[in-house]
């Protein structure tokens, strides 16, 4: 994985990560969010004659409506895919980024007005400003996503002649660690660094957040930490000593039951 090249094996510590995550979150703890894909899979059924049509307008009970793209075309939500597993990987804990849905999550917020920078100051001048002051740009995040994409993908192809979806781990690994590193330019003075840190900042936050979102399918990143997400109240465990262990709810069972 990308951001611990230089540290343990990913899998190491990310059991690291979520033991003690878990062990600093505690007992009681305020709800809220941090801002494959397709959930199911195939079941084998027998032979049968096919069904009868649906009263239009139903709609079946596995459908999630959630799980379709609104800015991305399918190459680009692919390559988003495939690296945000690298920075989220599967691993013996739990499913990584693409079963958690995480490039729908970004996808999403690419085309929400957080895409087009909407509520921050967007009138130049454009200055680089120092390390320490972050980055201030003329072109849109939802561009700046896209335009590095592709120049992931130009690297790719330049140095391995395949796409960055065809790329084994390890040669995952190293366009992304390129790419934090600055040597791969996504347009004029933006290097991948700038790029790097946006796909990490999404990738997390799509397992982290609420499954209304896009993100975190079936609330399985906030169970691999046991975050019991968007609970109403806590008055029969707040005076608790005791971790207490509770199914974690979403923002849509709030809104089914209301």
């Amino acid at each position: 994985m990308a951001e611990r090249r230089n540290e343990q094996p990913p899998s190491d510590s990310r059991r690291k990560f979520l033991k003690y995550s878990g062990t600093a979150i505690g007992g009681a703890v305020v709800g809220g969010v941090i801002g494959g894909a397709i959930a199911g899979g195939f079941r084998k059924n027998p032979a049968a004659p096919a069904p009868a049509p649906t009263t239009p307008g139903a709609a079946t009970q596995t459908a999630d409506f959630n799980q379709a793209p609104m800015y991305f075309n399918q190459f680009q939500m692919q390559i988003t895919e495939a690296a945000a597993e690298r920075i989220y990987p599967k691993d013996d804990i739990g499913p990584g980024a693409a079963e958690l849905g995480v490039a729908f999550f970004i996808d999403h917020q690419m085309a929400s007005p957080w895409g087009i920078n909407a509520r921050e100051y967007r009138i130049g001048p454009f200055i680089k400003g120092e390390v320490t002051q972050g980055d201030y740009q003329i072109i849109q995040r939802n561009e700046l996503f896209t335009m590095g994409l592709q120049a992931m993908e130009e690297a790719s192809k330049k140095k391995y002649t395949k796409s960055f979806i065809d790329l084994t781990d390890e040669e995952k690994d190293a366009i992304l660690t390129s790419m934090d590193k600055g040597e791969i330019l996504v347009i004029n003075e933006v290097t991948g660094k700038t790029f790097f840190n946006l796909l990490r900042r999404v990738t997390l936050e799509g397992v982290y957040s609420d499954p209304v979102y896009g993100g975190n399918k079936n609330m399985m990143g906030w169970k691999m930490r046991k975050y019991p997400g968007n609970q109403m109240v806590y008055t029969e465990i707040m005076e608790k000593s005791e971790f207490v262990l509770m199914e974690p709810r979403s923002l849509h069972d709030h809104f089914a039951t209301h």
